[in-house]
């Protein structure tokens, strides 16, 4: 009673879109909180844990 095995959908840019949409939101509440140096030091911070993440200096 197996079912042939098929293709299935790629979600890589609805993940990729949510992704962005989530991190755009964030940003804007950091922003009203505490204003843009506060966006720019998590942007930072979240740039150098994706460059370790992904191996790169």
């Amino acid at each position: 009673m197996s079912r042939p095995i098929q293709r299935v959908e790629d979600y890589t840019t609805t993940c990729l879109v949510m992704g962005f949409v989530n991190l755009l939101w964030i940003f804007g509440v950091l922003w009203v909180l505490w204003g843009l140096p506060a966006v720019m030091v998590f942007a930072a911070i979240l740039n150098a844990g994706i460059n370790r993440i992904s191996g790169r200096p």
